[in-house]
């Protein structure tokens, strides 16, 4: 991987790419057939919604805010899901509803970072939170920089990175924000080599990496531009391109592969499952959906991956209220 030079990422991206392609062999452009695994369903979630995370905390998945039927303003729910019962039971709400958020753990607790509180990307919000699913409680925590939705976070050595996302309709941001619980304290850190939303971010291997989304507010600029963040060296650099192209996606680290789930375009939404083998350095595509959703929460407990909520069509008609379970065996 190489890293790229802030002073010219297009002219980076476009090296970066190429090299990559060489070294593996052309194995992120390579159109796969269908892949191993299955698909089942599980008990539905109380509340079908869309653009909605979905986390992983003491062997439970907590579905957090989202959006049903365009709107966000009931939308504070805390669902939380066990598999060992199959069964879903109502946590302690959000302060405020969200659409749009992104969240992940750290230390035993949920972080939720940015989101809209209207439909349509309206109202965005700078609210960072933490919850603490022991004591069922929530606190406000020192807000982001500024005000945005469709943002990805991550969880690092003790840190919460926030990276991209919208300040409404426009502009998209490259921003790269840290939080310390240590310190209360956030700073800034090098940003992505460009402006991108509805992407996603994961830890894998000491590094984070952020995949796919889209370059402009309208929906059909998407990209499968993938950047490695190291914290040893504080820097980017460039992974395969994930291989279909695609905003409004869902992903999570499952089994030493990054998968990235579903997508919509303005026009159509996608069937997609791809994931990134960390250690090969290579993409392989997977058994797909059962039928193209976007804006699912994706999560992993043990060998299952699973992806629930999310819209069958563009925006946030037709949302669902499914729970489907993914077995690569």
């Amino acid at each position: 991987m190489q890293p790229f030079s802030s002073a010219n990422p297009s002219k980076a991206v476009a090296f970066s790419v190429a090299l990559y392609a060489v070294a593996v062999g052309g194995a992120a452009q390579a159109q796969v057939a269908e892949g191993q695994g299955t698909w089942t369903t599980r008990t539905p979630v109380p509340v079908g919604r869309t653009e909605v995370p979905g986390v992983t905390v003491n062997g439970k998945i907590h579905l957090l805010g989202g959006s049903a039927r365009g709107v966000a303003y009931d939308m504070n729910r805390n669902d939380e899901y066990d598999p060992a019962t199959d069964r879903w039971r109502a946590s302690a709400p959000m302060p405020l509803g969200l659409n749009h958020l992104g969240a992940d753990v750290l230390n035993g607790k949920i972080y939720t970072a940015g989101g809209f509180s209207q439909r349509a990307h309206g109202q965005p919000q700078d609210a960072f939170l933490e919850y603490d699913p022991v004591s069922d409680t929530w606190r406000m925590l020192p807000p982001l920089k500024s005000k945005r939705g469709a943002v990805a976070v991550v969880a690092l050595n003790g840190k919460i990175h926030v990276v991209g996302g919208r300040e409404g309709d426009e502009p998209l941001i490259k921003t790269h924000e840290i939080y310390d619980p240590a310190t209360g304290q956030w700073s800034s850190a090098p940003p992505m080599s460009r402006a991108r939303d509805h992407l996603v971010a994961v830890a894998a291997e000491g590094k984070i990496h952020v995949i796919g989304g889209r370059f402009s507010v309208g929906d059909e600029d998407m990209t499968g531009l993938h950047e490695i963040f190291d914290p040893a060296t504080n820097a980017w650099s460039f992974g395969a391109p994930m291989p279909t192209p695609r905003g409004g996606i869902s992903g999570a680290y499952h089994q030493g592969m990054i998968f990235v789930l579903g997508a919509e375009d303005g026009m159509r939404t996608y069937d997609e499952n791809e994931a990134y083998d960390v250690k090969t350095g290579r993409w392989t595509k997977l058994k797909r959906l059962p039928f193209p959703l976007h804006g699912s929460a994706v999560a992993s407990i043990g060998p299952t991956l699973y992806s629930i909520g999310g819209a069958k069509k563009s925006g946030s008609l037709d949302v669902v209220d499914l729970n489907l379970a993914f077995s690569l065996h």
